[in-house]
């Protein structure tokens, strides 16, 4: 079995960026293959239950007050849309049914709302995942006790480049919410974007802060950049040739993360559906094996479900049944299920 480890080097992370690409994927794929089925991908949903009017700058996102994206600012969703929502993600065949805020942190008057939330979607049987920015431990423990499965707060890129990306909070702000959520005893779903018009180094420097961390996120996910018009990236990069990341270079991030973090489940994220089908059939066999469905992803376009089921039936693939390897380690029998 492969050794689950923490103390990846950048120099070895980059050695597995530079092998020869057919190399790099068969090194991926036998990763990949003792801990996951092959032919099974975790479906995922994703629903924006406050958008906009973010006070961060991040330079990618749209919801930012900064941006002059045209996104309107609204306020958090009643408690019984979202369960709507999730109950149709759920019929669609959703294992996870994940939550976005757009906010710098929650307020601690908008916690009781987002507890009712945590439980509804729960008791449906679903996974439940939230990102509504930091999070204090006291905000951590409340989501823990509300039985929330993960909580999503990306790295985004590599220590390095990061400053070029966001001014508002430091790097080391998003790490201590992880380690936050961490001892609050949930589950860490933390991944980044690529094609921001960083370097390889600066991807390797991603993939190196995740690996290291003392226990491996459960979830990986990982976005390409979608340039929206308005904001600080997209208006630098969206007529830059060289600003969207070349396929090749996207499956090889997906496989070193892969070979990095052999029991996490990496997931394909934003930029998918501008993939072509065998881009993402390269990134399956990278190791790849969680995707959101639907048409949105909280604000910028996806693949949508009827596409996915054609490419899914084209390769072979299925939906994913079974707990993810990392969360039912960790159980060992002890945990209480969804229902």
């Amino acid at each position: 079995m492969t050794n689950i480890r923490t103390d990846w080097s950048r120099d070895e992370i980059a050695a597995l960026f530079d092998l020869p690409f057919t190399e790099l994927l068969f090194q991926a794929a036998t990763v990949h293959r003792e801990f996951h089925p092959p032919e099974q991908v975790q479906l995922c949903t994703l629903l924006s239950i406050k958008t906009g009017g973010c006070p961060e700058d991040c330079g990618y996102c749209s919801q930012s007050v900064k941006a002059d994206s045209g996104v309107e600012a609204t306020k958090l969703m009643e408690v019984q849309s979202v369960l709507q929502r999730a109950a149709q993600a759920k019929d669609q065949g959703s294992q996870r049914f994940c939550m976005g805020a757009a906010w710098r942190n929650p307020k601690d008057r908008d916690m009781p709302a987002i507890v009712e939330i945590v439980k509804g979607v729960r008791a449906m049987g679903l996974e439940t995942c939230m990102t509504l920015g930091m999070l204090t431990p006291k905000q951590a423990d409340m989501l823990k006790e509300a039985g929330l499965d993960y909580y999503n707060h990306n790295v985004d890129t590599g220590p390095e480049y990061y400053e070029r990306v966001i001014s508002s909070r430091k790097y080391e702000d998003r790490l201590d919410t992880l380690q936050n959520v961490r001892d609050a005893g949930i589950n860490v779903c933390s991944g980044g974007i690529v094609g921001m018009g960083e370097t390889r180094d600066d991807r390797v420097g991603f993939v190196h802060t995740l690996a290291t961390l003392e226990r491996h996120p459960e979830s990986v996910p990982v976005n390409a950049l979608v340039p929206v018009k308005g904001t600080v990236l997209g208006d630098m990069l969206v007529d830059t040739p060289l600003a969207k990341i070349d396929d090749i270079e996207f499956v090889r991030t997906v496989a070193v993360a892969r070979i990095c973090m052999p029991m996490s489940m990496v997931r394909l994220s934003a930029g998918r559906e501008s993939m072509s089908e065998a881009a993402q059939a390269l990134c399956f066999m990278a190791g790849a094996n969680s995707i959101f469905t639907g048409d949105k992803l909280l604000t910028a376009p996806n693949a949508g479900d009827d596409t996915d089921a054609a490419l899914f039936a084209k390769l072979g693939l299925t939906a994913l049944q079974q707990e993810e390897p990392m969360r039912a380690a960790s159980c060992q029998g002890a945990c209480e299920p969804a229902e």
